[in-house]
């Protein structure tokens, strides 16, 4: 770690009614250079006044105290001293425990116990998302005085993220596996700020295929009183090594449930805002969830096999999508796991869907395989596999197909 001056210190703040814990995170701390702990306090109250007197940068916070809890201590420093951060703590992980964290003000939530490593880092983070956050809290409105003034801007607004739904024909097609392939292969090829959404609400496996923890999902944004903006989708997306962030299905399967259509709308209005490409693995169901994906999408990308019940639920789809008025340039009809063996051609389906097949995937299951079992998606460090080349065309594809309806709707 490169040296540092004590200015560039993370002042930290600890509040934990355990003496023990206290003295436990002060050892993990103790070789952090850019990291100081300027005070202790041993319950709510206490906390919120030491807040308040040594206006450190973060506070990590225990969740469960004898008298004021951290909720609503959190709930205290966050409306009195907007510019400390504060990091729950807590043996527990349950989801409504993270809801009501986050409701507090609470920027990360630790589960109990964590090592130096994790604890440092997520310090370092939270305390980076405060300083871009700051100069909006504390700076008052820049006046111009004349043609020299220099004034502070804003970061650029984003220029609005484009879509891409995933649709399985029918299980064991592979959409997921391409899902998230195609969100990773298109942080690495573009560069921009990619997410990826598991919409597979009660057995979703994202979280699996990029070997993710499941402790934050998308059940966490659910419940009436929640205020759903962009600080609380960010903090409830899984960060890839990859740069990609997701947004994970419920842990458990009636949890399901709890994500209403209105909620997916609401995800659907922010996520633009804070990426250029958000991609959607959605699950085989035309439930109104389902529904506003799709709608919102700016292409879907129908993932098929050439097996008879996969081609005849492609062509459902098609029926389906008519239906709904999507214009025909919105729907990308692939076929995967393609190895010319079916004793179906791509030209028979075209037949039969009445649509044209886009692109070919071809069949590699030793690859497949490995990347499921590993959590690594094979798209990294495998360029040269034909699988791996057939999702970089996709991804060329749909930026040519993206640019040009930029460039038409310029046109009009």
């Amino acid at each position: 770690m490169p040296p540092t001056t004590p200015a560039e210190k993370i002042r930290v703040l600890v509040v934990d009614d355990i003496t023990e814990t206290r003295d436990n995170i002060k050892k993990l701390l103790y070789f952090e250079d850019d990291i100081e702990i300027v005070g202790t306090a041993g319950s709510g109250e206490e906390g919120v006044e030491a807040a308040g007197r040594l206006q450190p940068d973060i506070v990590l916070m225990d969740i469960n105290m004898k008298g004021m809890d951290g909720i609503t201590a959190s709930q205290l420093i966050s409306s009195k001293f907007p510019n400390v951060q504060v990091m729950m703590m807590s043996v527990q992980g349950e989801s409504d425990y993270l809801r009501r964290s986050m409701l507090a003000g609470a920027r990360e939530f630790l589960i109990k116990p964590f090592s130096g490593e994790d604890l440092s880092k997520s310090i370092r983070r939270v305390h980076q998302l405060g300083l871009s956050r700051r100069p909006a809290i504390t700076a008052p409105p820049a006046q111009p005085v004349g043609p020299a003034a220099t004034v502070a801007l804003p970061p650029p607004a984003a220029k609005g993220g484009r879509i891409i739904a995933v649709f399985g024909t029918k299980g064991g097609v592979g959409a997921s596996t391409i899902a998230v392939n195609l969100a990773v292969a298109l942080r690495e090829e573009t560069k921009e700020r990619v997410a990826l959404i598991d919409a597979n609400f009660e057995f979703g496996d994202c979280g699996v295929l990029l070997n993710l923890p499941t402790n934050r999902t998308i059940a966490d944004l659910t419940g009436p009183n929640i205020d759903i903006d962009e600080d609380v989708v960010n903090g409830t997306m899984a960060g890839h090594a990859s740069g990609v962030k997701v947004l994970l299905a419920p842990p458990r399967p009636e949890m399901a449930e709890l994500v209403s259509g209105t909620l997916v709308k609401r995800i659907l209005e922010i996520l633009p805002k804070m990426f250029d490409y958000i991609v959607v693995d959605v699950w085989k169901t035309f439930h109104e969830s389902m529904l506003a994906f799709l709608d919102a999408a700016d292409h879907i990308l129908l993932v098929s096999s050439a097996e008879i019940p996969a081609i005849k639920n492609a062509k459902l789809f098609f029926e389906l999508s008519d239906a709904l008025g999507y214009p025909p340039e919105k729907v990308f009809f692939v076929l995967n796991k393609e190895d010319g063996r079916s004793g179906i051609s791509a030209r028979d389906i075209e037949a039969s869907v009445k649509h044209s097949v886009r692109g070919t995937i071809p069949r590699d299951e030793r690859t497949t395989i490995l990347a499921v079992n590993r959590g690594a998606p094979f798209v990294t460090g495998q360029r040269n596999l034909p699988l791996t080349q057939a999702i970089l065309n996709l991804v060329r594809t749909f930026r040519k197909a993206m640019e040009e309806t930029a460039s038409a709707k310029k046109a009009r």
